[in-house]
């Protein structure tokens, strides 16, 4: 019975998987005839891609797949105070997905022989069947903790959604391990007492390594209690590490001890060892390929800017591909060295050797096209605002300075994600808060010149970005000049600026009809409903920025499917 219910675990779970990744080819053979067909369109002659083709697809997403658990909270923390919370509640998609894994669990756990009246009989079926469903979780539970997790990529799954199955698989393994541990302690005391119990912790190397990792494993989900996860962030992340070490050492340690030789879950925990260490190896060859190279090491720029953030500016040593809506992560030698942060990457450029941008012969008097340099360097910009622990103490650095800058060496891991391409759709309308702008921002180079060069579907760019106050906007200064002087911009990108607690009148000023500035927060349906009303083709709505903005742009896209339009969404949040 136990290899019966492993069986149907993982067979569900790869069927699960096997079906998005039908959805998922589907999606992409979608979108690569939306955009062969209408990247040679003009706005109005999309009108095709602008309707839904499918009736029920609306419902769908209004009712599931955009759908919060309850009412419209979805992302917005649960705060009991300014340093701790509660976390977030799933999506009613991802509710769905974990009730079932967690409906199996509890199903496949006491399906046991119940009319047996030996109760001890019936403990050591339990502790069996709990132990084999324990062992089970984890497979899953270590692939799904992975940066460098494949599967990211093939089912166009993010990594924040891969983190909410890892915390709750974390969870179910943990009370079944404890269960596991509660059914031998029974038998164990009927038997000998809890001297005898005692005994066995202390002097039996298969119940001493199995209790270890139980408490390992027993301290580990305390700790990561979401109130003492997000209180004590950094401190819980190494510690995790440690425990979970802990916890897989002494499972296989317990595997291999048994007086009946090597158990059958062995072969299970020693892939899951496998799978952890190759996972931590490629993130450091990736690490050291990416920020070492003949031409030396990293270096990062650290500015500080008004608004208590830094904007970094990393000069890698090497020729990296970056794709619009990437993150990295990324750790400075003078500040907590043994710290890697996620953040998304704002702006992106390559650098070239300089015989290349010389002509390439006496007639021809301009540069090589950059599309057919080597790159030799990429510089990679971030936006980082300064909160509690590393990036406090990152802003502190410097501020120190006379300048407000700081040079140091540096190091970035990545980039990851980038999965959600927009360059099939038609209309692009971007939400931003605060720091958000830098996963936003990141789109507009791309769309811009991939319309001037007819690559991509897009007609349309609406950006909206809120902000606390006006200083706010010398964060994306740089970049946004040099977007703002690409050929054809005005063609393509509006710009709507939202500045909530404006000091005075005069600051806000629209300086012309594509790009103009509002005071106070923005209507979000009514804006949206206008950018539906003004269509054209697909529309792929996209938020990034504090949770209760993402949960009213999520409100306000699933209540324009009642319009009978293509509006996708993809929200950008990463929930620890």
């Amino acid at each position: 019975m136990n290899y019966l219910f492993t069986d149907l675990l993982w067979w569900s779970l790869g069927i699960v998987g096997l079906v998005l990744l039908v959805i998922r080819i589907v999606e992409l053979a979608w979108a690569k005839l939306r955009l062969l067909t209408a990247m040679s369109l003009p706005g109005e002659k999309q009108e095709f891609w602008r309707r839904t083709q499918w009736h029920r697809m609306p419902s769908l997403k209004r009712g599931l797949l955009y759908a919060p658990l309850w009412k419209k909270r979805h992302n917005r923390e649960i705060r009991l105070s300014s340093a701790a919370n509660m976390g977030t509640l799933p999506s009613r998609l991802h509710a769905l997905i974990l009730f079932g894994y967690l409906a199996s669990n509890i199903a496949y756990m006491f399906i046991l022989d119940w009319k047996n009246e030996n109760k001890y009989a019936l403990c050591a079926e339990i502790r069996g069947r709990s132990g084999t469903l324990s062992v089970v979780s984890m497979v899953p539970l270590i692939i799904f903790a992975g940066r460098n997790n494949p599967l990211i990529g093939l089912l166009n799954v993010s990594f924040d959604t891969y983190n909410l199955l890892h915390r709750w698989m974390g969870r179910i393994s943990v009370v079944e391990v404890i269960i596991h541990f509660i059914s031998w302690a029974i038998v164990q005391v009927a038997d000998d007492g809890w001297a005898g119990v005692q005994h066995k912790i202390l002097h039996d190397r298969f119940i001493g390594y199995g209790t270890v990792g139980v408490a390992a494993m027993t301290i580990l989900m305390i700790l990561a209690f979401s109130p003492i996860r997000h209180a004590f962030y950094e401190t819980f992340l190494n510690t995790h590490i440690i425990l979970a070490l802990i916890a897989f050492i002494c499972t296989w340690v317990h595997c291999i001890s048994a007086s009946v030789g090597h158990l059958p879950q062995t072969p299970w925990i020693l892939a899951i060892m496998a799978l952890w260490l190759a996972e931590r190896t490629a993130r450091m060859l990736r690490l050291a390929y990416v920020n070492w190279s003949g031409r030396g090491f990293t270096e990062a720029f650290v500015e500080a800017v008004p608004g208590e953030a830094c904007r970094v500016t990393m000069h890698l040593p090497r020729s990296v591909t970056v794709k619009p809506g990437q993150h990295a992560y990324v750790r400075f030698a003078g500040v907590n060295c043994w710290e890697s942060h996620p953040f998304s990457i704002a702006f992106y450029e390559h650098a070239y050797r300089s015989d290349d941008l010389l002509p390439v012969s006496e007639k021809d008097r301009s540069p090589p096209d950059h599309r057919t340099r080597k790159s030799v360097g990429t510089t990679v910009s971030f936006l980082i605002g300064a909160h509690t622990g590393f990036t406090r103490k990152l802003y502190k650095a410097a501020l120190r300075s006379q300048s407000h800058s700081v040079s140091m060496r540096a190091a970035l891991e990545g980039p990851y994600a980038g999965h959600h391409s927009m360059d099939s759709y038609g209309h692009c309308v971007l939400f931003a808060g605060a720091t958000g702008i830098t996963h936003q921002i990141s789109y507009l180079p791309h769309l811009i010149e991939g319309f001037n060069a007819g690559t991509v579907a897009t007609r349309r760019v609406t950006l909206v970005w809120i902000v606390r106050d006006y200083e706010v906007l010398e964060w994306a200064r740089p970049w946004m000049d040099k977007i703002l002087r690409l050929p054809n911009r005005k063609a393509v990108l509006q710009i709507r600026l939202f500045v909530t607690r404006p000091k005075t009148a005069s600051q806000v000023v629209s300086s012309s009809t594509t790009v103009q500035m509002f005071p106070g927060r923005p209507n979000i349906p009514m804006l949206l409903a206008k950018e539906v009303g003004e269509q054209t083709g697909a529309m792929c709505v996209s938020v990034c920025g504090p949770g209760g903005l993402a949960d009213d742009v999520r409100d306000a896209v699933r209540k324009v499917q009642a319009h009978g339009t293509v509006v996708d969404f993809v929200e950008e949040s990463f929930t620890w």
